[in-house]
């Protein structure tokens, strides 16, 4: 049976050897060589990348052979390369986008395909299903042949996305404070990159990981709290201040405070929002998904930023970036990105920014936190996940539909539906719902103003699901 194509919130995504094989990557790049193709009959270039992910190179070898067959020219990255140097490179050159061969965070046995558009932002949901209407033309067809006109032209991603880092990232106020760091690229795209730029920069630096493995060390490359003990084991052997992560293909990261304490993304997109409005003066917006903390709507407020609410998926932040509206724009699964800069989640310019914060304020993450929630009050966010069986996905999506008047025994003062299903509470707590479009699994997000208040809307969520 043919499988069905269908790009996510972050294109393609399949397990290795099952949905991820040969013949249908071979479709998948076919679908977009013709959509672009489409777009632009003539001159057409497309970059292509990857992560360090097994036999990435070998779907990059037969990407660029099908974009040549149907006379888009490829430009292809000959080693690893984070999402966002990708990115910034199609921006620079002005390509009419990029394929890059990657699975992200996901474990090792995935692998994926992300389509950029030419502002370089992930492509938005108009042009993904036209891609699979492509691939589902395309299907049956006989595979057009290769011109080999030419070979396939190789760029190097890194000297460009890593001097415009130099722009953005103050390197020389981190070198000033005598800032020690230590960095985890997780065995992905930015082994080194991150290290690199500070080593350069006269900033002492330290990293794990720091190498291809395509098994990632036997476990997804995510740069989450239960991954990351060899980091701070290498923050306690080096007296590093600060340890910044990324994952697989660099878009997402992951940041621990001097003492060890892992600090949440929400928490992150937070800091580095007042941060901005503080170093940079820029005040024209903020951006977060529905599933993003409240803390950045209380500081939208307590500085008089507009704030701008988005479905999830980065691609809808992209285009505020694009236009200019917001400084920064983040979503709770760790990815942001910056005013002036791709219109991408950037996971190795998070985590720099973040060692140029604590430099510059002198002061832990954790402490800034504290001096935060003092000014416009505590926020304390969680996410969960439960699987449903097929009864109990038929009743709870049928619960989706209703707007309940009471939750967790309070007023419900406002329903959003930007996506899912969120209950904000009379006492600005509040609890969202996502049915995944993949598997039989809710995500729950939660938020309280006290840890006690977080345990009971927790509960409330999940009784909710599974109650009558």
């Amino acid at each position: 049976m043919t499988v069905q194509i269908k790009f996510g919130t972050s294109g393609w995504r399949a397990v290795m050897c099952e949905d991820f094989t040969f013949a249908n990557v071979r479709r998948a790049v076919t679908g977009i060589a013709r959509y672009v193709s489409s777009q632009k009959p003539a001159s057409a270039r497309l970059i292509v990348g990857r992560d360090p992910r097994f036999l990435g190179e070998t779907f990059v070898a037969m990407a660029a052979e099908i974009l040549d067959a149907h006379g888009v020219a490829p430009l292809v990255v000959a080693d690893p390369a984070p999402t966002p140097a990708i990115a910034f490179e199609v921006r620079r050159l002005q390509t009419d986008g990029a394929i890059n061969i990657t699975a992200s965070h996901n474990p090792p046995e995935y692998n994926g395909i992300k389509f950029s558009t030419p502002d370089g932002a992930p492509a938005l949901p108009e042009v993904t299903k036209k891609i699979e209407a492509e691939i589902v033309a395309a299907d049956g067809e006989p595979a057009a042949g290769s011109s080999h006109a030419t070979p396939p032209h190789p760029i190097d991603v890194k000297p460009t996305y890593l001097a415009r880092l130099k722009e953005i990232v103050d390197l020389a106020a981190i070198r000033k404070a005598g800032l020690k760091v230590a960095c985890d690229p997780m065995w992905g795209a930015a082994v080194g990159y991150t290290d690199s730029l500070l080593e350069e920069a006269g900033v002492p630096v330290a990293a794990v990981h720091n190498y291809r493995d395509v098994l990632f060390g036997g476990h997804a490359p995510e740069p989450d709290d239960h991954l990351l003990g060899d980091l701070r084991q290498k923050m306690r052997e080096t007296g590093a201040g600060i340890g910044i992560a990324t994952d697989g293909d660099a878009d997402r990261f992951g940041i621990v405070d001097q003492d060890g304490t892992f600090l949440q993304p929400n928490y992150i997109i937070a800091l580095l929002f007042d941060y901005l409005v503080e170093s940079r003066g820029w005040k024209n917006g903020v951006a977060k998904s529905v599933s993003t903390t409240n803390l950045i709507n209380a500081l939208a407020q307590h500085h008089g930023v507009e704030l701008y609410e988005t479905p999830v998926g980065f691609k809808y932040i992209g285009e505020l970036i694009q236009q200019d509206k917001i400084a920064i724009g983040g979503e709770e699964s760790a990815g942001l990105s910056i005013r002036h800069h791709v219109p991408e989640k950037d996971g190795v310019l998070a985590g720099l920014l973040c060692c140029e914060m604590v430099a510059r304020r002198g002061t832990s993450l954790g402490q800034q936190l504290k001096t935060l929630f003092a000014e416009v009050g505590s926020f304390y966010p969680m996410r969960e996940n439960f699987r449903l069986t097929p009864e109990v996905q038929q009743t709870f999506t049928s619960k989706l539909t209703r707007e309940p008047r009471e939750f967790c025994g309070r007023r419900v003062s406002q329903v959003v539906r930007i996506d899912g299903l969120k209950l904000v509470l009379e006492d600005g707590s509040w609890v969202c719902y996502r049915l995944s479009g993949t598997e039989p699994v809710v995500r729950v997000y939660s938020e309280a103003r006290s840890p006690e208040g977080l345990a009971q809307l927790s509960a409330a969520a999940r009784g909710w699901i599974f109650g009558s």
